[in-house]
């Protein structure tokens, strides 16, 4: 069992607190993805799990074992880098072997450890060159198979895609993905790019200034977010934000703004009640606003006027105001609309959500 355990894990670098009271669970053979905005301490947490970094106060626990003072070289683990880190002078088997040879392996059993990592990854036919004769993504397989042959309890990885292009940076996401679910060793992954997170982790812990935000699934933390700083930053595009006042209309409140008059639907309306009069944040995601329909309730409508046109191809992304709210409408790539058109657009109701105006959590 390789569980990873952070408890009141602190770290101050001089007077600067960076990573805040984080306490995680990461469960044997899950891969769990740290997504943040730059700054976040995402990386720090990282860091000290592998011992890179001196924890201020807190416990790392590895496989059950206390870690705060284990050197980096017997905690058990295998880092990938963002940079790769290949020793330019060495063959891509040296590479490889480098780390095994430190820790006196048999050579036969070096060899045995590089052919298998080297055939889970299609590097083969690549052992004998040098990193200076590698693309971009077979270095980045090296480093990979640098990591696998240490035949790690945990694997780490700090943004290990960042310096590949857009198409090979979706291919080694897949590979990735794949190469997990082949090993099954427990894996930390730390992103800045919140698609890797969704579509790689297992789970995803969402940071922001040192503090955990959220802990849940991809699924989990895009339908419920616990609050606006998750619902913005989990999404692409990202999640529509109105300031709207909470106004009771007849016993069901609404959510008011200048240009927006928004019903709520049951249960979201019965956890606004107790708030009517109070300011919020009306959150609506692209995706789930639509042209407006004789069948779509007059309640969950309203007008807005298009700014700009973004035609992807699979979808049309509008660019629109509705009052003093600017808002993103992901629509049919069929639909015939230009630049100052005015439309009638739909919410569906139950995708809508609400954020306290104060403290900014989930209502």
């Amino acid at each position: 069992m390789a569980e990873v355990s952070l408890h009141k894990l602190n770290k101050m670098f001089d007077t600067t607190h960076v990573v805040k009271d984080v306490d995680l669970q990461i469960r044997d053979k899950e891969f769990m993805v740290f997504v943040g905005p730059s700054g976040c301490g995402k990386t720090t947490t990282l860091r000290m799990i592998a011992g890179l970094e001196a924890i201020t106060s807190g416990e790392i626990r590895i496989a059950n074992n206390v870690v705060n003072e284990v050197p980096p070289m017997d905690r058990d683990i295998a880092m990938v880098f963002q940079n790769y880190a290949l020793y330019p002078h060495m063959s891509v088997a040296s590479n490889m072997a480098f780390g095994l040879k430190m820790r006196k392996f048999e050579k036969s059993e070096i060899e045995r450890r590089i052919n298998n990592a080297a055939s889970i990854l299609g590097i083969e036919s690549l052992l004998q060159r040098k990193p200076r004769q590698l693309s971009g993504g077979q270095r980045q397989r090296v480093a990979l198979g640098r990591a696998i042959v240490r035949d790690p309890a945990v694997f780490l990885f700090d943004e290990p895609l960042s310096n590949l292009d857009a198409k090979l940076r979706v291919q080694m996401r897949v590979e990735l993905k794949k190469l997990h679910e082949r090993l099954a060793v427990t894996s930390v992954y730390v992103t800045h790019d919140q698609v890797e997170a969704m579509t790689l982790g297992d789970r995803v812990v969402v940071m922001k200034d040192g503090w955990v935000q959220q802990v849940g699934e991809p699924l989990e933390l895009y339908n419920t977010p616990a609050n606006k700083f998750v619902a913005g930053f989990i999404g692409s595009p990202a999640m529509n934000f109105a300031d709207v006042t909470l106004v009771e209309n007849g016993g069901s409140p609404i959510a008011e703004a200048t240009g927006l008059r928004i019903g709520l639907p049951g249960a979201l309306a019965a956890r606004a009640r107790a708030k009517a009069g109070r300011k919020a944040t009306l959150g609506i995601r692209p995706e789930d606003i639509h042209i407006a329909t004789a069948a779509d309730a007059p309640e969950f409508c309203f007008e807005a006027e298009v700014e700009v046109v973004e035609q992807l191809g699979s979808e049309i992304l509008l660019d629109m105001r509705a009052g003093p709210a600017l808002m993103v409408a992901s629509v049919d790539p069929t639909l015939r609309v230009r630049a100052h058109d005015k439309l009638k657009l739909a919410l569906k109701p139950e995708r809508l959500h609400l954020f306290d105006a104060e403290t900014e959590a989930a209502i």
